[in-house]
């Protein structure tokens, strides 16, 4: 049983440590209600290559426009829509608001 169970902690701490990664990542994101109005944390936010999933958590009220969507062309001036770039893990790396 002593064996099984030097083998067995390990991958508890392993899997705690990865569980705690995601759930501190995921905290650290604090909705941001509205449109986007603070440029430099939303660019410093930006530079953390962000997925369209954690896009959406932490900018609900933005409409992300991904790559292919057909949309109209009209021009915002309000920061409610972003065209974002993304990379080929399907990470956004920039983009801009249109």
């Amino acid at each position: 049983m002593s064996r099984a169970s030097s083998l067995f902690f390990p991958l508890i701490l392993a899997v705690a440590a990865v569980s705690g990664c995601h759930a501190g990542a995921t905290a650290q994101t604090r909705p941001v209600a509205g449109f986007v109005t603070d440029m430099k944390a939303f660019d410093a936010f930006i530079a953390t290559k962000p997925t369209p999933e954690q896009f959406h958590l932490a900018y609900p009220d933005v409409l992300l426009v991904m790559p292919g969507t057909m949309t109209t062309r009209e021009m915002r001036q309000n920061n409610s829509r972003y065209f974002p770039k993304m990379d080929e893990e399907g990470r956004i790396v920039g983009g801009s608001f249109m």
